[in-house]
């Protein structure tokens, strides 16, 4: 799996290129007007010391942190895949690439796959950020060969971050765990520290929007397999139900259930289950009818129906 980096993303893209984009996308002339009307008229300078540089247009880049910003690097970028063999995901700036090289005709795509990609960043007016361009080779006995952005190498890594969550070349997400308990420890010791009041009016709307949301994002994608992993997120809940007075002769299964609060394993259970419901009912049927199969109990026993 290969992650790709934009130098500066939202910064260099062409306003021209971008709204004939906008039009071949089959936007009307109305709109394509309109949008230059808003991407366009602006101007900047630097200033250092004291010292100022002269006014100049821009010409390229979306506003961040805008509705529009977003959508049209969508729209920028939507055609960066065309004729691609390999998988190829994209979500705002983070685009990656995965491929299978157990044969040499995979190790030819790939190479095949990084050279349309820097053509076509450079059609764009865009650049490779290939310090931070990184490879994970996945895999037990992956010979690790050595990927390269035109005439520079990407270094491999063990471990990188997709979407908030730490993928490692062994899929393990014993790191990822670590990583999201720490962080809610540390808000944890802050709300202790930083708050006088024990009570449950206090404290519960507190940690459930601070703490108990570093514990669960993404969490169908890096959910806990380990006991010792799934002990270490159940640690920092049991740590934050303690702050609560007047429960601390509980046990902690006990102060969750004073507290109308499940334990972190079985709210990941919950959420697989309204999942599983959701997609019988139909909510995911665009995503292959293979993706589950339905379990049905008769009276001769169980039945798979895919």
């Amino acid at each position: 799996m290969i992650y790709l980096d934009f130098c500066k993303v939202f910064d260099t893209d062409s306003h021209n290129i971008l709204l004939s984009k906008l039009a071949r996308h089959g936007f009307d002339g109305w709109t394509v007007q309109w949008l230059r009307n808003w991407l366009e008229g602006r101007s900047q300078r630097v200033v250092v010391n004291g010292s100022m540089s002269k006014w100049m247009q821009v010409t390229s880049g979306v506003t961040q942190g805008s509705v529009l910003g977003l959508v049209l690097f969508h729209v920028f970028i939507n055609g960066i895949d065309s004729e691609i063999e390999c998988m190829l995901s994209k979500f705002a700036a983070d685009t990656k690439m995965s491929g299978t090289i157990d044969t040499a005709e995979g190790w030819d795509a790939i190479k095949r796959d990084l050279d349309k990609l820097e053509k076509w960043v450079c059609m764009n007016l865009m650049r490779f950020s290939k310090v931070k361009c990184k490879v994970l080779h996945l895999g037990q006995g992956n010979p690790q060969n050595q990927h390269r952005l035109r005439d520079e190498g990407i270094e491999s890594s063990p471990a990188e971050k997709y979407l908030g969550a730490l993928v490692d070349e062994k899929l393990d997400i014993s790191q990822q765990c670590d990583l999201v308990a720490q962080k809610a420890n540390c808000i944890l010791g802050c709300i202790k520290s930083s708050v006088t009041s024990r009570s449950t009016e206090v404290i519960v709307p507190l940690c459930s929007a601070l703490v108990r949301p570093h514990l669960e994002p993404c969490v169908q994608l890096w959910s806990p397999q380990h006991k010792k992993d799934m002990e270490l997120l159940e640690w920092v809940q049991r740590r934050t139900t303690k702050m609560f007075q007047g429960l601390e002769h509980l046990s902690c299964e006990e102060r969750l259930r004073e507290l109308g609060l499940f334990s972190l394993e079985k709210s990941r259970l919950q959420g697989d289950l309204m999942a599983a419901f959701q997609y019988l009912k139909g909510a995911y049927s665009k995503d292959g009818t293979d993706f589950l199969a339905r379990l049905v109990v008769t009276g001769q026993g169980v039945v798979v129906l895919n």
